[in-house]
């Protein structure tokens, strides 16, 4: 189900025995996704947590005018949720789509929490889940606060250097909540400084 190295990885920080480890893995399953498919509609109510195993998830508002505003963009090893739904118990308001071939472990939220709350041994597991969703809300709205756009857009790259030729720059720029106009200027001035950064795919 993962790699050898992704499984000693989790017994470790989670503390955990080797059995109890797949106990808590054989409540998810394989899902693919092709390049455009939506894995979670806007007004779904549908909860799933999911573990990227390979691939891009991009999490999008969409506007009254049509415009699509990039909320979120998750790559392998990481975990997500339509929280909306998780937290709130309310509709998403926003739509996930794979933005390449990807594959993923997904839980019934619900289901994946009911288990972890039933044995003490998963409490770190848990908080671990619940914690680190909040921390990505947090994170998103101090980034506005306390970064400038050329200053997310360094965090984005140190974060997952090849993001920029594995997503358009029309998303990455609304993720930066930014035009595609002023990404490429502060490209070109990135460029012209001493400050190394990945180039876009041609």
């Amino acid at each position: 189900m993962l790699e050898e190295n992704k499984v000693n990885h989790y017994l470790d920080f989670f503390d955990l025995a080797p059995e109890e480890l797949m106990s808590l893995f054989s409540l998810a399953k394989e899902r693919v996704l092709k390049e455009g498919d939506v894995y979670v509609k806007e007004g779904s109510t549908t909860g799933k947590l999911a573990y990227i195993k390979s691939g891009l998830i991009r999490c999008f508002l969409l506007k009254e005018n049509g415009e699509e505003t990039t909320v979120l963009l998750r790559w392998e090893d990481q975990f997500f949720t339509a929280y909306d739904t998780v937290l709130f118990n309310q509709a998403s308001r926003f739509t996930y789509q794979a933005m390449e071939h990807t594959v993923l472990l997904e839980a019934d939220y619900q289901v994946f929490m009911d288990f972890l709350n039933k044995n003490s041994k998963f409490s770190k597991a848990k908080d671990y889940f619940l914690i680190s969703m909040l921390a990505e809300m947090m994170e998103r709205v101090e980034s506005f606060v306390l970064l400038n756009p050329e200053e997310r857009y360094l965090r984005l790259l140190k974060d997952k250097p090849n993001i920029v030729q594995r997503c358009p720059d029309k998303y990455i720029a609304t993720l930066l909540g930014i035009t595609p106009v002023s990404l490429s200027r502060i490209r070109k001035r990135l460029a012209n400084s001493s400050v190394a950064v990945p180039q876009k795919m041609k």
